[in-house]
């Protein structure tokens, strides 16, 4: 689906026509629930969250503006829901130090990584991504997994691009680290790391 289709179900859904709503909730569920779970990091947490988050967009739309895209609007929401649900349950936001002294090896990551299994890549690289602070987390996924621009992301946090570049560079630094860390050294030596 894209834009254009976007704005028919919308302005379809602002005349009364609840089943093209439907339609963009099919659409989107996943890539709600997914933001949500990153940072909650609880199923039913972010299934709430989801529906509360589907339940608002009905009660808003007619206020989009639509100087965005519809699903850069949608994770904004999104966003903002799984942090007001975070400080309602006293629950701090995932932190950690993301600068570091350490070189890192990214090209012998990328080496081990491409010898393992997809479904094994897909674990560790979620399982490191998951190690990162709460919002760096959200920006690796929402730039690399859904495939967002900085100037997208920007909109979704409400930060500036140039603060998501850096927070984007400093988190792949960070997660070469992690993955580095996951990998059993032999692995490493053994694909050409030393």
């Amino acid at each position: 689906m894209n834009q254009h289709q976007d704005e028919h179900y919308i302005n379809e859904v602002i005349q009364g026509n609840t089943k093209s709503f439907v339609i963009l909730i099919d659409r989107y569920k996943h890539m709600v629930f997914t933001l949500a779970m990153k940072m909650l990091d609880n199923r039913e947490e972010a299934e709430e969250v989801a529906q509360d988050v589907f339940v608002k967009v009905y009660q808003v739309l007619s206020g989009f503006k639509k100087d965005s895209k519809f699903s850069t609007w949608l994770y904004k929401i999104t966003y903002n829901q799984s942090l007001d649900y975070l400080k309602k349950r006293g629950r701090n936001v995932r932190t950690s130090s993301i600068d570091t002294d350490k070189e890192y090896q990214w090209s012998t990551v990328e080496n081990v990584l491409d010898q393992l299994q997809r479904k094994e890549r897909i674990a560790i690289i979620k399982d490191a991504v998951n190690q990162l602070a709460m919002e760096d987390a959200v920006i690796v996924t929402l730039h690399y997994f859904e495939e967002l621009s900085l100037k997208e992301i920007s909109k979704v946090i409400g930060r500036n691009t140039n603060v998501i570049k850096v927070r984007l560079f400093r988190s792949r630094k960070r997660l070469a680290q992690l993955l580095l860390q996951s990998l059993e050294p032999e692995m490493i030596e053994g694909y050409g790391g030393k």
